[in-house]
């Protein structure tokens, strides 16, 4: 069975900015396996697909981001999801807008998202599919990663959310990751 959680912030107003491109790239998996998001459960809006006969589900945490941690922990226990089963996707202010950046493992760096879910699920021992958002602003982070997606950024964001959904689909489909990452990385 594979988990693969897209991150964001569940209200409207949150939507189109570039802080839900987890969502984003969740929403286009979903539509790319062909199902829907059509559960409530552990804190998340879910869809239950079946890949190669193997179970997925595709989560869209409802916690806001900085608790993500609470809903992503709680799919692992519930689904008893196995070491290098959890993918997930979120947006990174340290990547240049449009890039992927995929690892099988590592720090949180600076995403509360992330810190909340390393804390709760006690490892860094899971995949992880970065959306570049990166450009230069005079907006304080906070503010830029809350503030709408202009229409030229979606010009980068949108390819890159397409490339990111694939990246989900290969790896939900049984690709190695070193083969994703060889494939997405940088592009």
């Amino acid at each position: 069975m594979y988990l693969a959680v897209g991150l964001g912030n569940p209200e409207k107003k949150y939507f189109n900015t570039p802080h839900n491109m987890g969502f984003a790239a969740a929403d286009r998996l979903v539509e790319t396996l062909g199902g829907e998001f059509t559960k409530c459960e552990c804190k998340s809006v879910t869809a239950h697909l079946r890949v190669n006969g193997e179970k997925v589900i595709v989560a869209k945490p409802v916690t806001y981001m900085n608790l993500s941690g609470e809903a992503v922990s709680e799919l692992v226990r519930k689904y008893k999801v196995e070491k290098g089963k959890l993918v997930v996707v979120y947006d990174d202010t340290d990547i240049p807008m449009g890039q992927l950046r995929i690892r099988a493992q590592g720090s949180a760096g600076s995403h509360n998202g992330m810190k909340s879910i390393v804390q709760l699920l006690g490892t860094e021992d899971f995949v992880r599919v970065r959306v570049g958002i990166g450009k230069e602003t005079p907006m304080a982070r906070i503010d830029y990663v809350l503030s709408q997606i202009t229409e030229e950024d979606k010009q980068l964001l949108n390819p890159a959310l397409d490339r990111a959904a694939q990246a989900l689909s290969d790896f939900v489909h049984g690709c190695p990751v070193d083969k994703v990452m060889q494939q997405y990385n940088g592009k």
